[in-house]
């Protein structure tokens, strides 16, 4: 990258307001060659960072954060609000161990209000955050920047329903990359989408309603028949926007990477005393051709080469694995269908998508949808598979109990991303899923180890299970057994000595690091063997029968603590006479920052040396 002139002089907003016209041009240039040399070596979100650098600057042109607060939707988008918030020096560390998150983040500085990691938060945060200005009497405003996509999903109606009957200083900006939601006619549309962004045209308006209602007798009644001649004037011209009739003040569409409109368009929205909604089109990937030509392929990527665009990893992986097993089973049998919550690429969809589009099905960032919708599929004997990242589907809680369980619907989740998923940080660790699945009844729950596993596991699922079966695999490449590990194919495996007094028991990844310890133990004189439990709930009772006699037993839980596997174990033991030691080495009550899966694995002692220094420390030779 070239040696920023402006860029690395941005200590706070207040730098941003100093530049002219030309220099914010040079500014944007100088941003997303950072971001693009920042993403290529950490991986992480860029195509949608790149679409809204002009709306970045824009808004810290316009506003004055920290003071108005401005609120991302989702907060994978705020990069470029980072570099103009105080934060060039330590763009370098975005997504690694102790560095900057790849999200908004609160406690990382005081320009980042709100965690957001999942989509369609912004206007119901945005719109409380005002609420509670307006009751102090606070007159500094509240932005929230929200991707079409994020329209796809329900809380954000839920939101803009609420806010359109509110007097609130809420300014809901939507960043319309792919559709147009309210497409203008014409010239004369065009113009006055042009004249409704200029913030004379604002202040004439209101000073124009102000005399007019103070006319005595007639003022009201002609300010009233103005509004309604303009309101159909409007109409015949512009198609009448869905949000005007909820509420708000509707500006738009205007161009997404122009700076001085966006400000102008920026400060008129300032001027009105209500709700409004800018409605702005952006380029996702702007200004990298690779990423403009596939932004759905550099929405979210690991580190990859700048000039090919390709990954710089071999391309095996879970969620391709599980994509493959998909279309092997589609193309037998015609009831199969996959759903995904608008990832397809990142749940190994897309083949599928391509061979079998009449049964896929992409809901949008809809999960709790996608279940009902899955549960309605299953009722006419369709074999319905969701796959989702484990992270959203902790929005579909409701819905599993009431609308999948309860009626003992045959869904199979796919639960892409469980434990740990490393530089996405604390919103997207896969490590609730077994915790809260575990407190529905009738739910059958694997966790694969290898690729073998996935597909055993994903077969009866389809065909041998009855009712809710979840396969929930982890993030990334799989991990290799000691030679002389056997699969049973049953809900349980033993590896090691059968009749050893120490136990070491797990599930899915962490399997893999237990049975390398069991060399590292022995040369320490410690006989030891693995219980893999293959299936987490129900627990098989011969599993449990298997331990009951050991001395000790050391569970190992790629995941929360609380109401987990390892809970569950521990009771079972219990109700079964278990008079032995019994220790749980698992998440505790915390959230799991940002490092990658090796880090996170080794700083909560679920790897390999983890479980052994566990095991010796115990027994008094570590």
């Amino acid at each position: 990258m070239s040696e920023s002139k402006y860029l690395k002089n941005i200590t706070s907003p207040k730098d941003v307001k100093k530049l002219n016209k030309k220099e914010l041009e040079i500014l944007a240039q100088e941003i997303r060659e950072e971001l693009i040399e920042t993403v290529t070596l950490n991986g992480g979100h860029l195509a949608s960072n790149l679409g809204v650098v002009e709306l970045s600057i824009a808004l810290h042109m316009v506003f004055n954060s920290p003071y108005d607060h401005i609120i991302w939707d989702v907060g994978h988008q705020s990069y470029t609000h980072k570099l103009l918030t105080g934060r060039y020096e330590e763009f370098g560390t975005l997504r690694t161990k102790g560095g900057l998150s790849g999200f908004s983040r609160p406690c990382e500085s005081e320009h980042d209000f709100f965690y957001s990691g999942h989509s369609g938060t912004a206007v119901s945060a945005a719109l409380g955050i005002a609420e509670a200005k307006a009751i102090k009497h606070d007159n500094s405003y509240v932005v929230a920047v929200v991707g079409d996509g994020s329209f796809t999903g329900g809380l954000v109606y839920e939101a803009l329903n609420n806010a359109g009957r509110t007097n609130s200083r809420l300014i809901v900006i939507l960043n319309d990359n792919e559709m147009s939601i309210s497409k203008n006619v014409g010239a004369m549309a065009r113009y006055l989408t042009v004249i409704r962004t200029k913030p004379r045209y604002y202040r004439l308006k209101a000073t124009t309603e102000t005399v007019l209602n103070h006319i005595p007798l007639i003022g009201k009644h002609m300010s009233n028949a103005i509004f309604k001649f303009k309101t159909f004037f409007k109409n015949a011209i512009y198609r009448s926007t869905w949000f005007e009739e909820l509420g708000f003040r509707y500006v738009g569409p205007i161009d997404g990477h122009n700076i001085q409109q966006l400000s102008e368009a920026l400060d008129s929205a300032k001027i009105v005393n209500h709700p409004v909604l800018l409605h702005i089109n952006t380029v996702k990937g702007k200004g990298y051709d690779l990423a403009e030509q596939s932004p759905i392929k550099f929405h979210g990527v690991p580190k990859f080469d700048i000039n090919s665009g390709d990954p710089i990893s071999s391309g095996k992986n879970f969620s391709a694995q599980f994509g493959e097993f998909m279309c092997e089973v589609a193309e037998k049998d015609k009831r199969i269908c996959a759903i995904t919550a608008a990832m397809s690429v990142g749940t190994g969809l897309e083949d599928f998508k391509a061979k079998f589009g009449n049964r896929f099905f992409d809901v949008g960032i809809a999960e709790s949808h996608a279940v009902t919708f899955a549960s309605g599929l299953a009722k006419v004997n369709l074999v319905p598979v969701f796959a989702v990242y484990s992270s959203f589907l902790q929005r579909s809680y409701d819905q599993l109990i009431h609308d999948a369980a309860l009626q003992k619907i045959k869904l199979v989740l796919a639960i892409d991303r469980a434990g740990f998923v490393g530089e996405d940080g604390e919103t997207h660790q896969g490590l609730f899923d077994a915790a809260f699945l575990n407190s529905i009844p009738d739910i059958i729950v694997y966790s694969p180890a290898t690729y073998a596993e996935l597909k055993r596991d994903m077969n009866s699922a389809l065909y041998h299970d009855k009712n809710v079966v979840a396969v929930r695999y982890p993030r990334g490449e799989e991990c290799v057994f000691p030679e002389d590990f056997n699969t049973s194919h049953g809900s349980f495996d033993i590896y090691g000595d059968p009749g050893a007094e120490t136990v070491i028991a797990t599930y899915g990844r962490c399997s893999v690091f237990a049975c390398a310890a069991l060399a590292k133990l022995a040369e320490k004189g410690i006989n030891a063997k693995v219980l893999k439990l293959n299936r987490i709930k129900p627990i098989d009772g011969k599993a449990v029968e298997a331990i009951v006699g050991a001395q000790q037993i050391f569970f190992f839980e790629e995941g929360v603590r609380t109401g987990g596997i390892g809970e569950k174990l521990a009771l079972l033991l219990l109700e079964e006479g278990y008079q032995g030691k019994y220790s749980l080495t698992a998440v505790g009550d915390c959230f799991v920052e940002q490092a990658t899966v090796k880090e996170q694995l080794e700083k909560y002692h679920l790897d390999e040396k983890g479980i052994v220094k566990k095991v010796l420390g115990s027994a008094g030779c570590e």
